[in-house]
């Protein structure tokens, strides 16, 4: 039965570019050259948390849902939004993206990959949509009680943006207990190393979408990333996805 459609969430493109712009970015860039991901505090509201979650039944926002135990993705599901994107949902996409693009295409450098991203979100997705890439990825995830997230790398296409976002958008200890955002980093010739986020309600955390760029004594070698999320032990737990590469 299709749910009835709820107002989607929105606010005035300038406020988010103000409040991205208030982000510390140098800090940003320096984590994730150092650890392939950054935490950035509060970036939404308890209220605003609240009004997305709350969006998770509305069907007519999103172009699909995927039941994740299905195709042994883990236990959970997460719905895509369509477009348009719901206001904050597209001003996250559009004015975080300048400032880790020039992430992107410092670390492309020192890869020597040939691939550079252009200063607008807008004209990215042009190039991923001439590639075939025309879905949306931004997403919300929900789970419930033993739910969890297999380690995985977030990729749609030739076209990859390498940083992505996720924000919890419920309350840990209130809404949930587990459920810890797990990151894993394999380096050529080594062991992988963990790295559990400590979230909170509003919590962005920037992360590196599937390899980043390491210095070592021999010159620079790549590094490979994924990320996932631990058992829900109790309760329920929803979190954004903010991708800004669009799907095949």
């Amino acid at each position: 039965m299709r749910t009835a459609k709820r107002p989607a969430v929105t606010m005035p493109g300038n406020e988010m570019a103000n409040r991205l712009s208030a982000i510390d970015w140098q800090q940003v860039a320096g984590d994730l050259d150092s650890q392939g991901h950054t935490l950035v505090s509060q970036l939404l509201t308890p209220g605003e948390c609240a009004a997305v979650a709350a969006m998770y039944p509305d069907d007519g926002i999103f172009r699909s849902r995927v039941l994740m135990e299905r195709h042994g993705f883990g236990r959970g599901e997460y719905k895509y939004f369509s477009c348009p994107l719901p206001g904050l949902i597209a001003g996250l996409r559009t004015f975080a993206y300048p400032y880790l693009a020039t992430v992107a295409n410092r670390w492309n450098a020192a890869m020597a990959i040939d691939v550079r991203y252009p200063e607008q979100h807008s004209r990215f997705i042009e190039h991923c949509h001439a590639a075939g890439q025309t879905r949306p990825t931004c997403l919300l995830l929900q789970y419930g009680t033993d739910d969890y997230n297999c380690l995985h790398q977030d990729l749609y296409g030739a076209q990859v943006f390498p940083l992505q976002m996720a924000i919890l958008l419920s309350d840990p200890g209130r809404d949930f207990t587990g459920g810890e955002f797990i990151l894993i980093e394999q380096r050529p010739r080594m062991q992988s190393r963990a790295e559990v986020v400590p979230l909170r309600q509003g919590d962005a955390v920037i992360f590196a979408v599937h390899q980043r760029p390491v210095t070592g004594l021999r010159g620079t070698y790549r590094v490979k990333h994924r990320h996932g999320v631990g058992r829900v032990r109790s309760g329920h737990r929803h979190t954004l996805g903010i991708i800004f590469h669009d799907a095949l």
